[in-house]
């Protein structure tokens, strides 16, 4: 199955591409890939050593199938699908986030792509003492992050009403409440 060797040598060609990082999470201090950094130099690679890719959707998964276009061997990545409910949009807005960030994801595999900023920015520093609580989760982050957007609210306020130095440490109950705040105050904006 030639896919193996084309995979290796497509993550090998974008290893050698200048990617730059344009997501930045003002929460927790840190820029990430958006597709749209590496969608581009990924393509072009997978046109010039023969590769396809094919992605797809369920209620539980992502898939991306990637195919040898000479052979027709393949190699399939998934990841368990998410949810968004950010207030303000509606659903085929909210399918379309997940399936933006799901694409993300399953490229970031694929390609090897390392973004080891979100998971040193997001870590805490000092183990925690008594009860542990529940860390936040990703899909909490990325509501959280487009509500400050849509609010215009300030960062360093919200970290300092849960004492916390930055919004990646909250837990997930104050998460949960961050949310609801954020989300009144988006509601009272477009009265």
């Amino acid at each position: 199955m030639k896919v193996y060797k084309k995979l290796i040598d497509a993550r090998n060609m974008l290893a050698f591409e200048e990617l730059t990082k344009s997501g930045h999470n003002k929460f927790a201090g840190y820029k990430y890939f958006e597709l749209g950094d590496f969608l581009p130099a990924v393509q072009d690679i997978f046109k010039d050593v023969g590769l396809v890719d094919v992605i797809s959707f369920t209620a539980d998964t992502a898939t991306m199938t990637i195919f040898d276009v000479e052979d027709g061997s393949s190699i399939v990545f998934t990841s368990p699908m998410g949810s968004a409910s950010l207030k303000g949009c509606h659903e085929v807005q909210n399918i379309g986030a997940v399936e933006t960030y799901q694409r993300r994801y399953l490229y970031t595999t694929a390609m090897a792509i390392v973004e080891s900023d979100a998971l040193d920015a997001t870590t805490a520093k000092e183990e925690p003492k008594g009860i542990t609580a529940v860390p936040i989760t990703a899909q909490q982050i990325g509501s959280i992050d487009a509500l400050i957007e849509q609010t215009q609210s300030d960062v360093a306020k919200i970290c300092a009403y849960f004492k916390k130095p930055s919004i990646a440490l909250l837990d997930r109950v104050q998460a949960n409440q961050a949310i609801e705040m954020l989300q009144k105050k988006l509601g009272e904006t477009n009265v």
